[in-house]
């Protein structure tokens, strides 16, 4: 393989002109004829074993030239990106210029690199953190939401529906006098205030009692799902039958020992305070970090090639796929939405993901940032202990460039923190 010449076209762009020789390209051709000979059938011959020659005649010259040009191209990609010396993100706009038993085989194509990056004044960012206050509000919420979950659910006979009950209801909707489908149900329990049917519906059943049949006027949403409906006027004609209310508990050291392994109420709400502040420090020092990000990626400018953010939604979308145990493709038949749709969900957190790497990989060439085979032993370590394998077994998994690569940008972020003016802020 030569390279015949490697010009920079654009930002982030070099074209590039190669070939392979007559005889590379022979050689190629005849591995493809071995590969492919023991499928082919020629008058004479028995199955695969036809002469190459005859099956040139046969079939025609250029018969294995596909096959050949594609496994020039396929076997030699890396190597090539290696002889560049550049650092490469994708080859794009590939294109054989020519084929010949003569002069062998030509290719062009465009090699888009990494962006180059600059960056300054990124020791002395400032950054307020904020952290809220636990109060006894706070808490006292907090377990009204726990004395909710631990109610007892009661018939209700003595009074109207109220927000908070669960109405059992049959209901049939009508657009224009004519029922349609999809909007009849029978002995229904809705939770009055959970938000779960058409806005509106649900609050026109408080104050109806048992035994009462009554209209629902609603419009639907203008994004409904079902074409026909999508903004539409109806009525649901309803009937109630039942009035299910919710008994709370008392609010006492007995129920402190139902809900938890605290023995009173006080050690419970001491508890639930405890667990809040840890909280609202999580989120303030996530809220830090994330502030101190952007303030970081303010200060970089750069020209990243588009490639670069879809090779990294390829990523979260394959991360997501996992995590939710669900294909990408069954996913948008059961949504209804396009693949277009689903990647537009990943792209604002890839751009940033993105580009806050190629600061930091900045960072560290100014920084002069080293990692130590100190370093890659303790992260394998770490990580043999956090996944319960075999350090071994993740030494196989993860490269040894991966985990240094990944070190040095995490020693860049620290730079960035270490030197950064962070105030602390209470709400």
């Amino acid at each position: 393989m030569e390279i015949i010449s490697q010009n920079k076209t654009a930002t982030n762009t070099t074209a590039i002109e190669f070939k392979f020789s007559a005889e590379e390209f022979e050689a190629a051709i005849n591995a493809a004829y071995n590969k492919a000979k023991s499928k082919i059938t020629v008058p004479g011959f028995r199955k695969g074993k036809a002469p190459r020659k005859i099956i040139e005649k046969t079939y025609g010259e250029g018969v294995f030239y596909e096959d050949a040009v594609n496994s020039l191209y396929n076997t030699n990609i890396a190597k090539l990106v290696e002889e560049t010396k550049l650092e490469v993100v994708d080859v794009e706009n590939t294109e054989v210029t020519e084929v010949s038993k003569e002069n062998g085989v030509s290719f062009k194509a465009d090699i888009i690199t990494k962006p180059e990056i600059e960056i300054s004044d990124y020791k002395g960012l400032e950054v307020k953190k904020t952290v809220k206050t636990v109060t006894d509000e706070t808490v006292n919420e907090e377990l009204e939401k726990m004395r909710k979950r631990s109610a007892r659910i009661i018939s209700v006979e003595d009074r109207a529906v109220e927000d908070g009950d669960t109405a059992v209801i049959d209901f049939e909707g009508f657009l224009d006098g004519v029922a349609f489908e999809g909007g009849k149900g029978e002995s229904y329990p809705l939770e009055i205030g959970s938000h779960t049917f058409i806005p509106g519906f649900e609050e026109q059943i408080i104050g109806k009692n048992i035994g009462e049949e009554f209209d629902v006027n609603v419009t639907f949403p203008e994004d409904y799902q079902a074409e026909n409906l999508k903004g539409k006027a109806v009525v649901f004609k309803c009937k109630l039958h039942e009035i299910k209310g919710k008994e709370l508990p008392a609010l006492d050291d007995e129920f402190a020992k139902d809900v938890s392994d605290k023995d009173t109420l006080d050690e419970l709400k001491a508890d639930i305070r405890e667990k809040q502040e840890k909280k609202n420090a999580e989120e303030a020092d996530n809220d830090a970090d994330n502030a101190l990000v952007e303030a970081l990626l303010a200060k970089m400018t750069a020209e990243v090639p588009e490639v670069m953010y879809e090779r990294r939604i390829d990523d979260i979308a394959r991360e997501w796929s996992a995590r939710n145990r669900i294909g990408v493709e069954d996913y948008l038949k059961y949504t209804g939405l396009n693949m277009e749709q689903f990647r537009a969900n990943f792209k604002e957190v890839a751009k940033r993901q993105v580009d806050l790497r190629l600061a930091l990989e900045k960072i560290a060439d100014i920084e002069n940032v080293e990692v130590t085979d100190e370093d890659v032993a303790k992260e394998y370590a770490d990580m043999a202990e956090q996944y319960k394998m075999e350090e071994d077994k993740v030494r196989a998994a993860i490269p040894e460039s991966a985990i240094r690569s990944d070190l040095r940008i995490e020693k860049a972020l620290d730079v960035v923190k270490n030197s950064a003016k962070i105030e602390e802020v209470t709400e």
